[in-house]
């Protein structure tokens, strides 16, 4: 809007203001209009009203121009923070590792299985075996748990076996950092109360 439409409109705007007042005042004069609370309260939100056009109408286009791009601004930033985070893709050599764990995982189990399943076991027998294969699931559970918070804390992936009180750690990177090798032990053995042996090894 330039200064010459900013006039007109202004021109215009006082000059319908003027009107009103005069139609206002003559209507009082001729006693068709009481000053009472409910007119008093028309008369001030009309007043109100008046000062925050003049504003408008007078406030600078830079200005709204201004505090318009502030707000797509705004509005861009917070569509990027709340933009998918992109998931990180493993190593050949962790998926090598997860596919032979898991075959050896069910060889265990078949294994269990059979013992669980033979006639010829005893009762102690058929319990320690499904004590096993409870064990054997408890752990393959707690791996993907772990895993999960290493990605979640450090955003790398890893592969993790537990195999009794031994804890293999393989983290997807070619930085052997020894600060994070502690930082990731440690972070591993919150999880447990009895002492772990950990290991942690940098491939990628």
């Amino acid at each position: 809007m330039n200064i010459n439409n900013k006039k007109t409109r202004l021109s215009s705007f006082f000059c319908n203001i003027k009107y009103f007042k005069t139609y206002i005042f003559m209507r009082v004069l001729g006693g068709e209009l009481m000053i009472n609370k409910k007119n008093l309260w028309f008369l001030t939100l009309f007043s109100l009203i008046l000062v925050l056009s003049v504003y408008y109408i007078t406030m600078p286009t830079e200005l709204l121009i201004t505090n318009n791009s502030n707000f797509v601004t705004k509005e861009v930033e917070e569509k990027k923070e709340n933009e998918p985070v992109i998931n990180i893709e493993e190593s050949e050599i962790l998926t090598a590792m997860r596919v032979e764990r898991d075959e050896e995982l069910l060889k265990k189990l078949d294994a269990l299985k059979l013992i669980m399943t033979d006639k010829d076991a005893t009762v102690e027998e058929k319990n320690n075996a499904f004590d096993s294969m409870k064990k054997l699931n408890i752990n393959k559970a707690l791996e993907k748990e772990l895993e999960q918070k290493v990605q979640d804390t450090y955003n790398l992936k890893s592969f993790i076996k537990i195999d009794g009180n031994q804890i293999k750690v393989v983290i997807d990177s070619n930085e052997h950092n020894t600060k994070l090798a502690n930082d990731i032990m440690r972070l591993i053995q919150e999880n447990f109360e009895d002492k772990k042996y950990i290991s942690v090894q940098f491939k990628s």
